[in-house]
């Protein structure tokens, strides 16, 4: 134990009702609250044996070098590459993520954000509540998104439900995977990234981040992609690089793009800030009631099966 008695080390809140549920059956540090946290924690460290962190708060190594009775790391999210998993494999100690809950929201969001970059919904939102209708008249053409061509990056869990969405819109699918799969015969699978962009009237990336797939959508892709065509992402900001994605949408070689996400959060680019085609969110595919309480229901499920069972119902190590 450590001098505060705590035995589970909270690095993100999980909103006052599922916080309640760790108090009541924890005695439970409250890191989320410190200006540093990761400091704190690693002066209280000894008898910490659980911690609760999420996918973009994370948990550095060295913190977790810190903790030598740590047991389960129960992250709020899916994504891990914030998460110090070759470190925790080698020392034994399981970590949980939070997938299939967001899965429909977020693919909620790829559509969101698809639809409002081919029919310029932000610039025509901002045209309209700036008076230039009356002043300029009629607002530009935009690209109609009934019956063109789906291209999705990742054809996970995310990726399925992003590719439901497009029969309802009278789509053509493909996807690119390391591997196609037996179980989806009603989409392509199309083993080049670029000749899935070079097909694509839209690409939605639904990939996972980290290094395996970083700057994965690079310049030859983006070429590929061209100027009628329109990028989604909704993974990971790593896997776009954006260096190479901004001339290209100010020049008119890509045609225009929806993003949630950014190499360099919470910052976003003055330049891709001032491009009028493209709809900007801040990381918030997931961001509705429904699914954050799902989604520290799944933490609180997991801190439980651990504790009980010394098991994790949806482990990532």
């Amino acid at each position: 134990m450590t001098e505060t008695g705590a035995e589970l080390a909270q690095l993100v809140s999980l909103g006052a009702e599922y916080n309640a549920q760790l108090a009541a059956r924890w005695r439970v540090l409250p890191l989320f609250q410190e200006d540093a946290p990761e400091a704190r924690l690693k002066a209280l460290a000894p008898g910490v044996r659980l911690l609760v962190t999420s996918a973009r708060v994370g948990l550095s190594d060295e913190a977790l070098r810190a903790l030598p009775d740590l047991r389960a790391i129960c992250s709020w999210g899916v994504g891990c590459d914030a998460l110090p998993l070759e470190s925790a494999r080698a020392r034994g100690i399981v970590v949980s993520n939070t997938p299939d809950v967001l899965s429909e929201c977020v693919a909620d969001m790829a559509w969101g954000l698809l639809l409002a970059g081919a029919r310029q919904i932000p610039a025509g939102d901002r045209y309209a509540r700036s008076g230039r209708w009356v002043k300029q008249g009629k607002f530009p053409l935009g690209t109609q998104v009934w019956g063109k061509r789906l291209g999705i990056l990742g054809m996970g869990r995310i990726g399925e439900a992003i590719a439901r969405r497009g029969q309802g819109f009278g789509m053509t699918t493909r996807y690119h995977n390391r591997r196609p799969r037996a179980d989806l015969p009603d989409y392509g699978y199309e083993p080049s990234l670029i000749e899935l962009a070079r097909w694509a009237d839209f690409l939605v990336v639904a990939c996972p981040g980290g290094e395996a797939t970083r700057h994965l959508v690079d310049a030859p892709v983006l070429q590929a992609l061209g100027p009628q065509g329109l990028l989604v992402n909704i993974a990971r900001g790593s896997v776009v690089d954006e260096s190479a994605l901004i001339p290209m949408l100010r020049s008119g070689a890509v045609g225009g793009a929806g993003l949630d996400v950014f190499e360099h959060e919470p910052g976003v680019p003055a330049e891709l800030a001032a491009i009028d085609h493209v709809a900007l969110m801040p990381h918030a595919a997931s961001g509705t009631r429904e699914t954050a309480g799902r989604m520290s229901q799944l933490v609180i499920d997991n801190l439980n099966a651990w504790q009980d069972e010394q098991r994790l119902l949806t482990p990532v190590v």
